[in-house]
């Protein structure tokens, strides 16, 4: 008997204690459970609240757009292909005819060249009076055209920016002196029918050409320029 004692003695001794519950090591469900990540709960009236603040926002912005469409709609964008103005070079050309002393050309080009200015120059600073018409060509390039009926050297070489004259071009049945900058700057002068007419630009040969040959019809279908003879000095 006092054998079975010493041996339950030793039992209750040796025997493992029971571990308290959530005591399990870090791969335990209890640490697992721990580690999870908390997911908020937002109250209904809060969600309501953030839903009716959504739908707000966009119901302003619908009303925006519609307000703001009509504006846009009747103010449409420019085309690609830029502004053009409305130049009526015939119709200027007959309003300078009384002031000019003679009628300015105004070449017939249809809708190949586009004009952008036309106007009388009354020469204030020069003492040279000059009809002035600017196209764009065909090719996007531009031709100046200036024509007058007091032209000199001096004024000539102003407008053709000092270019020697390098030979000629035939255009419309007549010979225009040709002169070249050497650096894409060009220019075509005719004296023809009283005027002098000088197209300058940077554009192909084939373009002032064109033009050049509207020039000379427009020319010979206006009266030709009549110089007055100077009065005899008296005896």
């Amino acid at each position: 008997m006092g054998d079975y004692r010493g041996v339950n003695d030793m039992q209750e001794k040796t025997s493992p204690s029971p571990e308290p519950a959530g005591s399990e090591g870090n791969g335990g469900p209890g640490a697992a459970a721990g580690n999870a990540p908390v997911k908020p709960v937002i109250p209904a009236a809060a969600a309501k609240r953030a839903n009716a603040s959504v739908i707000g926002m966009i119901i302003a912005l619908v009303v925006s757009i519609a307000a703001f469409l009509p504006i846009i709609l009747m103010n449409p964008l420019p085309k690609s292909d830029g502004y053009r103005p409305n130049i009526d070079v015939a119709a200027v050309s007959r309003n300078a005819t009384d002031v000019a002393g003679f009628t300015p050309v105004a070449p017939d080009t249809g809708d190949s060249f586009r004009p952008n200015y036309a106007r009388w120059e009354a020469g204030t600073g020069n003492g040279v009076p000059t009809w002035e018409v600017g196209y764009l060509t065909p090719k996007e390039s531009f031709i100046g055209l200036v024509q007058t009926r007091n032209a000199n050297p001096t004024w000539l070489l102003q407008q053709t920016r000092n270019a020697p004259v390098t030979g000629s071009r035939s255009a419309g049945g007549q010979e225009w002196e040709l002169r070249d900058t050497g650096k894409g700057e060009k220019s075509l002068v005719l004296d023809y029918r009283g005027t002098t007419v000088v197209l300058s630009g940077e554009a192909q040969l084939d373009e002032f050409a064109a033009l050049a040959a509207a020039v000379v019809t427009s020319l010979e279908s206006n009266p030709a320029v009549t110089v007055s003879p100077s009065p005899a000095a008296a005896p």
